[in-house]
């Protein structure tokens, strides 16, 4: 694995065997920008909630909350987090029930550590190319997602509060990113009107957006209108 390359991501293992997670652990700090880890489900849940790591490696036997249980939950809200299943029964039931929850990888113990590796791979490739990848997500920067078949605005998973008025702006300015949209239009998609009035209300919408989602994302052009920048 390109260690560089990695270093700006986290994961999460998740492993209630001691001495394999701490193993695994080790071996996981030489890549990764942070490692968490956890021997249950619901510190697994409880750590992911607060830190929001980009990969989660989850054993399927687990005390309290078992893998499958976990990854649901989390699949609730969150459909960007790649998740690595280990397990150490290859029964098609389990392996259909964990196909539903978009994994990146389903691994059968004992893994080796070339089979981690790959799997690790795919899901940094994943992440990495994301807007490529899927075309039902743009990101933005800053870990800033926009969830196209959703409509949501995503901060590291958690959902944005936006209103019906910068949503729409918002899903606008995003169906042709770096492309420029004149305040008439904007205002149209908006109200369905092209009232003068409205232009004042445009600008507090713009200027409630701004402080929602990356700095500079949204550039006004001048005399024109606006536009989303992604790089």
């Amino acid at each position: 694995m390109n260690s560089i390359y990695e270093k700006s991501f986290d994961i999460l293992f998740v492993e209630d065997e001691d001495a394999i997670r701490q193993n695994y652990v080790r071996y996981l700090k030489r890549h990764f920008h942070e490692v968490y880890e956890a021997a249950d489900g619901q510190e697994a849940y409880e750590i992911y909630t607060q830190k929001k790591p980009h990969i989660l490696i989850v054993d399927i036997n687990l005390p309290k909350m078992n893998g499958l249980e976990l990854v649901r939950k989390i699949r609730q809200k969150d459909h960007a987090t790649k998740v690595i299943m280990l397990t150490a029964h290859s029964d098609t039931s389990y392996l259909l029930e964990a196909t539903e929850l978009k994994l990146s990888k389903y691994l059968i113990k004992p893994v080796t550590r070339d089979e981690l590796s790959g799997a690790l791979k795919l899901a940094i490739r994943e992440l990495s190319h994301f807007e490529v990848a899927s075309k039902l997500h743009i990101i933005l920067r800053d870990g800033f997602v926009w969830d196209c078949d959703r409509k949501e605005l995503l901060y590291k998973n958690t959902e944005v509060l936006l209103t019906n008025k910068e949503r729409k702006v918002l899903i606008l300015l995003l169906s042709n990113p770096n492309s420029t949209f004149s305040y008439d239009d904007i205002i149209f998609d908006v109200w369905y009107d092209t009232s003068e009035d409205r232009i004042d209300a445009l600008k507090t919408i713009i200027k409630n957006l701004r402080k929602k989602i990356p700095k500079e994302c949204i550039k006004n052009v001048f005399g024109v209108g606006y536009k989303i920048e992604l790089h």
